[in-house]
């Protein structure tokens, strides 16, 4: 098979969570511990680090990793979803999978594949595993893709745990409180390697507290350790700073009592969480060696985030003139962060691009949702895709009024046309509305 013949086997005939949602979860690792012990148990042949959590863990994942790579370790990195291109979801050191490994590894095990019949992310996941084996990475960042007990990512023992935050996302799966959220999330906890949360959430710490003391894992939390100290993730202001051609960001953190500026390379406000998760992790790891990642790696891979690893979609400007800000955020915490950020930004009349898709829950985000701003409803092009109108219908009913549009590309442009050089736009709601105007 040629690459794009492996894209659409891959996109047509496994079941896939962002495509058909439900059916293509499963309730047990059983098919992912098979389909590695078919691979010769890649995941086995390398040390990663194992990054949960309802928001913030692609960005901590690719932050991680861009530091690593700046320490000289040849770094895997496997996350999802993608945005463009499926290669996104494997990477070493910046660089995709290349095509002809991707439709080499889908033609050499396809029988396989056509027996057990692993789901889109099972056999994700064991291609991941296997490229990096193949490559003799120094170390893997592994993003989960939902949950985490039962994620298929959960094969793996790492050298580090990190559990960035809490939240209601993937309801459906997961369970309909925090507490329960956090018992799926906490099931990646693995006997004697420490763990790191990144916020403290006083009504769930519990959980991972008895988690860590039943595995005897020494649990470190970052907001106990680290805080921001003044208000430096504003996209303008005193506190950005101009270096070869790119915005960067100053953010001063306090570690015991002692103040160090950092810059990075990502925007967006909830950053300076991730951040502070990311520099706890860094302060915990143990290189494969026993050496610490050293203070210059650290800024370095914080600095060149983007430039390292192509993360896109987090709070990414697209344009000015009007400004037209995109963020992949889809759940109420990440929603909730996005909108306080945008009511931040000097402008005239907020414009907003939105969609999202059929199984969220999404009358709790529309209630969020500013009634001042002019709404552009628009359907993602996945199948998972609600329709334009009859989220229009819903948001009706929590005061939101706007248009309605076949495509993400149209609801953009008419909202373009409609602005003033001094309006702003967001284009949201969720990744695959990001993912068709980055």
């Amino acid at each position: 098979m040629d690459y794009q013949q492996t894209l659409d086997y891959l996109f047509g005939q496994l079941p896939m969570y962002q495509r058909i949602g439900a059916a293509a979860y499963k309730a047990d690792l059983n098919t992912t511990i098979e389909l590695c012990k078919h691979l010769g148990n890649p995941e086995q042949t390398f040390p990663s680090i194992h990054v949960a959590g309802t928001n913030g863990k692609g960005s901590v994942s690719h932050t991680i990793a861009s530091i690593l790579q700046e320490q000289g370790l040849k770094t895997g990195l496997a996350t999802s979803p993608h945005l463009k291109d499926f290669r996104e979801r494997v990477k070493i050191n910046g660089s995709m999978i290349p095509r002809d490994v991707v439709s080499g590894f889908v033609a050499e095990h396809r029988s396989y594949f056509d027996t057990i019949k692993p789901s889109f992310f099972e056999m994700t996941m064991g291609l991941s595993f296997d490229w990096f084996a193949r490559q003799k990475v120094d170390v893997a960042v592994i993003e989960t893709g939902m949950g985490g007990r039962l994620d298929s990512s959960n094969v793996v023992r790492p050298v580090l745990t990190i559990i960035t935050n809490i939240g209601l996302d993937h309801m459906q799966f997961l369970g309909s409180t925090p507490r329960e959220i956090a018992v799926e999330k906490s099931g990646i906890i693995k006997q004697g390697i420490p763990l790191v949360i990144g916020r403290r959430q006083t009504e769930i710490h519990d959980i991972f507290e008895s988690a860590a003391v039943k595995c005897q894992s020494p649990l470190f939390v970052a907001s106990d350790h680290f805080k921001v100290t003044g208000d430096h993730f504003k996209v303008t202001g005193s506190a950005v700073q101009v270096e070869n051609g790119l915005e960067l960001r100053a953010m001063e953190v306090e570690h015991q009592g002692v103040k160090h500026q950092y810059l990075t390379d990502l925007m967006g406000d909830y950053q300076a969480e991730n951040i502070l998760t990311v520099l706890q992790a860094m302060k915990t790891l143990r290189l494969p060696d026993g050496k610490k990642v050293s203070e210059n790696a650290v800024r370095e891979g914080l600095r060149k985030v983007i430039a390292n690893t192509g993360l896109a979609g987090r709070w990414q400007q697209l344009m000015t003139n009007p400004r037209v800000i995109c963020d992949s955020g889809h759940n109420t915490d990440g929603i909730r962060r996005i909108l306080a950020q945008l009511q931040s930004l000097p402008h005239d009349q907020l414009r907003i691009v939105f969609g999202m898709v059929e199984d969220k829950e999404r009358k709790e985000i529309l209630k969020m949702l500013p009634r001042n701003a002019v709404y552009y409803f628009c359907r993602p092009s996945v199948m998972r895709g609600l329709e334009a109108n009859k989220l229009a219908m819903d948001a009706s009913l929590f005061g939101l009024n706007g248009n309605t549009y076949d495509s993400v590309q149209d609801a953009l442009t008419s909202a373009r046309e409609d602005a003033s050089p001094n309006d702003l736009i967001y284009v949201g709601g969720s990744t695959f509305v990001v993912s068709e105007v980055v």
